[in-house]
């Protein structure tokens, strides 16, 4: 679990994911979480580049894996 700083805010989870995730393909994303993932972009696309623009639902599959330690897992599987 993270720890909250002095300002008693936890470190951005978004920057955390972007930064272990970043180069992973919307492609790759779609095989895990469906077609509808980060819909409007393309399958080329890198997550870093979308997602800041991710809406509510892609947004929460993707912080909810990455909380419980599972994204990585399931990006290495989908990219084979």
């Amino acid at each position: 679990m993270s720890k909250a700083g002095l300002d008693h805010r936890h470190p951005n989870k978004d920057g955390e994911i972007s930064g272990k995730h970043g180069n992973t393909l919307l492609r790759t994303l779609r095989k895990i979480y469906g077609p509808s993932f980060a819909a409007g972009y393309p399958e080329t696309e890198k997550l870093s580049d979308v997602l800041a623009a991710l809406n509510e639902t892609s947004l929460s599959q993707l912080r909810r894996d990455h909380q419980t330690g599972h994204l990585a897992h399931k990006i290495a599987k989908a990219s084979k």
